[in-house]
């Protein structure tokens, strides 16, 4: 799971300018044949980082093993997002990553959140360049 993630999770132009770093927790549901039929944001230390991950999500359908035959199952799995510190220009990079830390909006739920039956799946650590 980790390997398709990482494989399929594109980091976009704009998370790459922004030097863009954080967490973000999904709920998704997925049905007794594999399909995603919801996804729900938990936490996200900003919306430029959920995009990527929502679409690797959706390329993923037909891939989850529902447990005892349900007829639909609810998963949970955080992604931990940053990027490799680069050898040079190191200056630059903290404070465009600073800045990123100044601005950013966390996406923080306000209300309780019935976890029924969920599955809480490891954290996927995505790495990239700038």
């Amino acid at each position: 799971m980790n390997q398709y993630f990482q494989n399929n999770i594109v980091v976009s132009p704009e998370i790459k300018f922004k030097k863009a770093t954080g967490t973000a927790v999904f709920k998704f549901t997925a049905d007794d044949i594999g399909n995603i039929t919801k996804i729900v944001v938990y936490y996200t230390d900003d919306l430029i980082l959920t995009p990527p991950i929502i679409a690797a999500l959706k390329k993923s359908n037909h891939k989850w093993i529902i447990p005892n035959h349900e007829k639909s199952h609810d998963f949970i799995i955080p992604f931990s997002i940053k990027f490799n510190i680069p050898t040079t220009g190191n200056g630059a990079v903290q404070a465009a990553y600073y800045d990123f830390y100044l601005h950013h909006t966390p996406v923080i739920a306000q209300d309780q959140i019935p976890l029924n039956e969920a599955t809480l799946l490891p954290t996927v650590v995505v790495n990239y360049d700038l």
